[in-house]
């Protein structure tokens, strides 16, 4: 990790481009929550060889506080209302309407789909 951190120091170019404000602050943890399926965090995993029904991706959604999973088969070519729906049907169904949804998508892609 040393060498790495002391090539990128000695780098020419990255010292050029690094401006002063991109310096990051403290991570700060997220609150425990309070019930099962109260937060959720969401990924995707794309690029996979389509299955017989055609699914070529896997929505993953996690229960932030016991870590249940949820793995959800879907096609690529999805539009944000079928995301809902799927939603409805493997999460609100079962258990509850999440609180809050944490993506690595942003806020625009959470927004849009809430």
């Amino acid at each position: 990790m040393k060498k790495i951190s002391a090539f990128v120091a000695c780098c020419d170019n990255y010292c050029h481009v690094k401006a002063v404000h991109m310096k990051a602050g403290l991570l700060q943890p997220l609150a425990i929550p309070g019930w099962n399926w109260e937060e959720v965090s969401l990924d995707f995993i794309s690029g996979l060889p389509p299955s017989i029904k055609g699914y070529d991706s896997i929505w993953v959604i996690v229960d932030r506080l016991t870590k249940v999973a949820r793995f959800i088969p879907f096609q690529t070519e999805y539009r944000l209302h079928q995301y809902a729906e799927l939603c409805f049907e493997h999460i609100v169904h079962q258990y509850v309407v999440p609180r809050t949804i944490i993506s690595q998508h942003g806020p625009q892609f959470t927004a849009h789909f809430w």
